[in-house]
């Protein structure tokens, strides 16, 4: 009697936790895997979760995860995904089948700035110069960093257009790692780098690179650089990850899967997360992250569509 209704009741009380899948549609060691695990961790610790484990889905800028998880996750409140800048860019290069709207936001996470970098031998002074020089010949001001298309790239071509240059002169490099094109920038092949700020810290406090601005809308502590807009210059772009759940929850498990969410990153674990990696904290919840991603895959879009790498 009494025994079987504790156990039924126990039953029901632990049924309310989450057992968290969560997708990184990226292989095992970068951002949104990273992203992915402390998510996983801090769930866990924080009681939000009953269990939490990470799977990796590589492929073509998250775009082969995407379409996986948008036609698997259905309306499983526990199927969650990792995705970020990058997935916009390549749903768009890439012309894939799935897009965003087809999963549903939760919560917009992490932002990490990106730094604009030239060589300490450089002529250019300021982010005024670099405009400058960009304004007398677009096509001699040679951009290095990360992949085509990827958030690197935009932001040469924003700030490009914020000079009123003309993009389709952008003359942009994509190196596949931070060391190469931090070689091509030293020996004086380029006028300019674009990469996460903590990639090349350690060259900009040797004095090596010379930051000119981070593409975050306010300072940040700890980074002499300053931003764009706080420069004159309209231009923000951040490197976000966030998280999705399935195409198909309701609107009842969308709303626990944000109080969930919100509860996380105001934990002091999430805070201590942010601080050991490095992460800016950049939370929006799910309803202004989607009026967000809207935003942004228009302004990606019109930017690709300009360097003619929308698909």
């Amino acid at each position: 009697g009494l025994t079987a209704a504790f156990a039924l009741g126990a039953g029901a009380v632990a049924a309310q936790g989450l057992d968290l899948n969560i997708m990184a549609p990226a292989g095992a060691g970068g951002g949104w895997d990273s992203a992915a695990r402390a998510i996983q961790e801090t769930m866990t610790a924080i009681g939000q979760a009953d269990s939490a484990q990470v799977y990796n889905v590589p492929g073509a800028g998250g775009t082969v995860g995407l379409a996986q998880f948008a036609g698997q996750a259905g309306g499983d409140p526990n199927q969650l995904m990792v995705g970020g800048i990058t997935m916009v860019g390549a749903i768009i290069s890439n012309a894939a089948p799935v897009d965003l709207t087809q999963v549903t936001p939760i919560a917009r996470l992490t932002g990490d700035p990106l730094v604009v970098v030239v060589p300490a031998s450089s002529e250019v002074q300021t982010i005024d110069d670099l405009l400058a020089a960009i304004r007398a010949d677009v096509g001699g001001t040679i951009w290095a960093g990360g992949s085509a298309g990827g958030a690197d790239h935009i932001l040469s071509a924003l700030i490009t257009q914020a000079a009123g240059g003309d993009l389709s002169q952008l003359n942009y490099v994509a190196y596949s790692g931070g060391g190469e094109a931090l070689a091509a920038m030293l020996g004086g092949q380029v006028s300019a780098g674009i990469s996460g700020y903590g990639e090349w810290q350690p060259q900009i406090e040797s004095g090596d690179l010379r930051a000119l601005a981070i593409s975050y809308p306010e300072p940040i502590e700890g980074i002499e650089a300053q931003p764009l807009k706080a420069q004159g210059v309209d231009v923000e772009l951040v490197n976000w990850r966030g998280v999705f759940a399935g195409p198909d929850v309701s609107d009842e498990d969308r709303a626990r899967l944000t109080a969930a969410f919100e509860a996380m990153v105001q934990s002091p674990e999430w805070q201590e997360v942010l601080a050991a990696r490095g992460w800016s904290d950049y939370y929006l919840p799910a309803e202004e992250f989607e009026a967000f991603l809207a935003s942004e895959t228009e302004r990606v879009g019109a930017i690709l569509q300009s360097l003619g790498l929308a698909g």
